[in-house]
């Protein structure tokens, strides 16, 4: 069901954008990232060239492209075929590859190939058991010492996810039910978040941030964790 709410998302689009660039987000840690090759993969200078990197619901690319046009192996794994071809197009020559499938589920890849993995706000709509396989596989595909960065709704302090939990509740553990697109979310306390993920990671960093997110033409003010992790 949520493979059909992301399709139907990705084709006319409620919450996701149409930037092409890469997400803010993304590029602040990337400017940590040059700081961790320089100083723990001895790349002098610093160069994503042949990093292998994994991008969890990479959608229309706008990550994974900027990447690969760095040089980097870059795979990205994404439900929507329609998100797919958005990407590969706006990708043209640059090699980036994409994958269709749920990052719920197994990867095809071996173990420790990736440098890099990142999840920018996509395992958010997996359910438990679901979460568990994709950190289970994330861990399993990392590079020991490789880097897993990841952007997750934050629960503390978000009216809007307070309110959501209250009034539109879903099964689980701290999700709700997006009225606009039936699509269901995950929150994470600090606290929570922490249990869940250090039993797989080592958490480098964790900030809480916020931004505005745009539903139906509704502006919401949403929070964020924001975490660097190690393998």
């Amino acid at each position: 069901m949520q493979k059909d709410i992301w399709e139907k998302e990705y084709r006319n689009p409620k919450l996701v954008t149409g930037h092409d660039k890469p997400q803010s987000v993304f590029l602040k840690f990337l400017k940590w990232y040059k700081t961790y090759l320089k100083t723990y993969r001895d790349r002098v200078p610093v160069s994503f060239e042949g990093l292998r990197v994994l991008d969890l619901g990479s959608g229309t690319g706008r990550n994974a492209n900027y990447l690969a046009e760095k040089q980097a192996d870059v795979f990205g794994m994404e439900i929507s075929q329609t998100a797919i071809d958005t990407a590969k197009t706006r990708a043209g020559n640059l090699g980036a590859k994409y994958i269709k499938q749920s990052i719920g589920e197994k990867y095809s890849f071996e173990n420790e190939y990736f440098d890099l993995v990142i999840d920018i706000t996509s395992s958010n709509s997996l359910d438990e058991a679901e979460r568990e396989i994709y950190l289970s596989e994330v861990n399993r595909v990392l590079r020991k010492d490789g880097i897993f960065f990841v952007r997750a709704l934050c629960k503390d302090g978000d009216k809007n996810a307070q309110f959501l939990l209250k009034n539109n509740s879903a099964r689980e553990k701290d999700t709700y039910i997006m009225p606009e697109t039936g699509l269901i979310e995950r929150v994470f306390s600090k606290d929570n978040f922490i249990e869940i993920y250090s039993k797989y990671f080592k958490i480098l960093d964790m900030k809480k941030t916020e931004s505005y997110s745009t539903v139906n033409g509704r502006v919401f003010k949403r929070k964020f964790w924001v975490v660097t992790m190690q393998k």
